[in-house]
């Protein structure tokens, strides 16, 4: 049975020492929109995660994976195995990069194919379907060297994934989104590393004025900042809501 339209976030960790040391959870996020779930970036506990919080692995319909790195990949199999009871059920889809599935650095196990109704590469501006759900992969990033893709969800739940900045997401991304999730990994611009910062973002938001935005994905910089209060500042400076993800988190959406 389908809930309301909402998202659920499973963890916060972005990066290495944040999810690997276990300061925050990780797992990404689960959306159900529109009579449809979807499983975003199942990475590290996204199984455990699931069941602490009640909720059925046979009811999702789907999983997306923006890239292929290990902190949103870490569980995939699993929830396939657990989604699908084990083969059982043949309802469960499975949306990525071509990389995550073939290659000698795919992250999905080749026997677990079967078990999934279908398979869908994302490619940039294209647009796939899981019954009432639209997916769009709305740019190709740039994220050392990994296939990695921004998401939009029924054009109302934007995911700008791990990446470096580019000016021009400024062209590819939607204006006003209802809500837009941004894996806001530092505090500051690192160069040479390539994931977003607050001082990146926070010119961007000023020009696509989404209606609500929601930071995620700490490294152990960002957590240390206090990041609701980060998103306090941004909030004021911007003039729009920001919110901070915690672990655990349940967002309404309308």
């Amino acid at each position: 049975m389908k809930t309301r339209n909402r998202i659920v976030f499973l963890g916060t960790a972005g990066g290495r020492i944040t999810t690997f040391r276990l300061v925050r959870r990780s797992g990404g996020f689960l959306i159900d929109l529109e009579g449809v779930r979807v499983q975003v970036d199942p990475g590290p506990g996204a199984f455990v995660y699931l069941k602490e919080l009640g909720l059925d692995y046979r009811s999702i319909d789907l999983i997306v994976l923006s890239h292929i790195h290990l902190d949103h990949t870490a569980d995939v199999n699993t929830l396939i195995e657990a989604c699908t009871d084990g083969g059982r059920r043949k309802d469960l889809s499975l949306f990525c990069p071509r990389s995550a599935v073939e290659g000698e650095d795919r992250v999905v196990l080749p026997y677990l194919l079967k078990r999934l109704k279908c398979v869908e590469y994302l490619e940039e501006g294209s647009d796939l379907r899981c019954g009432s759900l639209k997916v769009r992969a709305v740019m190709r990033h740039t994220h050392h060297g990994a296939e990695t893709y921004g998401l939009s969800f029924n054009d109302r739940v934007v995911y700008m994934t791990c990446g470096r900045y580019e000016e021009r997401m400024i062209d590819m991304y939607p204006e006003n989104p209802e809500l837009l999730i941004i894996n806001t990994t530092f505090y500051r611009k690192r160069e040479g590393i390539d994931h977003l910062s607050v001082e990146e973002i926070k010119e961007f938001l000023k020009v696509k004025r989404p209606e609500r935005t929601v930071i995620t994905h700490f490294s152990m910089e960002m957590h240390g900042r206090d990041p609701e209060k980060v998103a306090l500042d941004l909030s004021r400076e911007t003039g729009l809501e920001v919110i901070s993800a915690k672990d655990g988190m349940v967002l309404d959406l309308n």
